[in-house]
This record gives structure tokens, sequence and C-alpha cells, in this order.
């Protein structure tokens, strides 16, 4: 399992055309520019990590990198959001708490626009269904999850 992690967008475009046999090609989330031009340009299975990145967090609102309008584009064109439940494992409690907060935004978004969520590197497919179902995953999300988890 290869993931694409450069910055650079024409590079990537050229890297998924390249890899368009060795299946699943997962993309590194970069800028909010960035993931919104590769999920327009789409032929790639998965978004790792959207939530990632220097988000501000106000008392009412929460930026959690992914909005309605990059939900509709990810489910037209057949676009996984990934979570990495191992770099979640590294995290200490507070960065933890900070980034689950935004998984729960995603995943509401998510579950509203029928956009399909993957996990990666899944130890125990129990622990991974109860902690998706924790964080508001509906029950098709997380069969669906745990269909697609890597």
């Amino acid at each position: 399992m290869n993931i694409i992690q450069s910055p650079n967008i024409d590079e990537v475009k050229n890297l998924i055309k390249t890899k368009e046999t060795s299946k699943p090609i997962i993309i590194q989330a970069q800028s909010d520019l960035f993931n919104r031009k590769i999920l327009e340009f789409g032929h790639f299975d998965m978004l790792l990590g959207i939530e990632k990145g220097n988000r501000k967090r106000a008392i009412r609102q929460i930026d959690s990198g992914f909005n309605e309008v990059l939900a509709k584009i990810a489910t037209k064109n057949h676009i996984s959001l990934g979570i990495d439940l191992d770099e979640i494992r590294k995290m200490s409690k507070k960065e933890k708490s900070i980034y689950l907060e935004k998984v729960e935004q995603n995943i509401k978004i998510a579950r509203k626009h029928k956009t399909k969520i993957a996990l990666l590197n899944v130890k125990d497919k129990k622990d991974a269904s109860s902690f998706l179902s924790s964080l508001g995953a509906s029950t098709s999300q997380v069969k669906q999850a745990l269909e697609q988890a890597f």
C-alpha cells in the first residue's frame, strides 16, 4: 500500500495516472486548495488525514478540513475519507481529543452526503466498529468502512 504525499498537485496527478493498476491509491491530504483540486480530479481511492493541519478552533465552529461541497465531490467520484488508526494511537491525550472531535464532525458530514469512510491499520474489527459507532457513524457506514479496511 503506497501513500502519495507530495504537495505538488501536478506531480500527484501524474503519479495517479501511472499507478492506475496498483490499487488502492491513497493520497495524503495537504492544503484545502490541494484537497479540493485532487477530489475534483478523482481517479484514486482514498483521501487520508483531511483533519490534519493548522486548523482554526472557535467556540461554535470546528474547522475539520471537510465540508458539504467536498463531501458531494468525493461521493460523485467514489473517493473514501480515510482515517489512520495507528496515527490516532500515537497521539497524546490532548491531541487525540482535538483530532477525534474533527473526525466526528467529518463522519457526520460523510453520513449526510453518503460519502464512504475507510480505515487504515485496523488491528481488531470489533474495536474499529465500536470506535466508529462512538463517533456517530451509522451501522451501514461502519459495515462499509470495515469492508474497505486496509
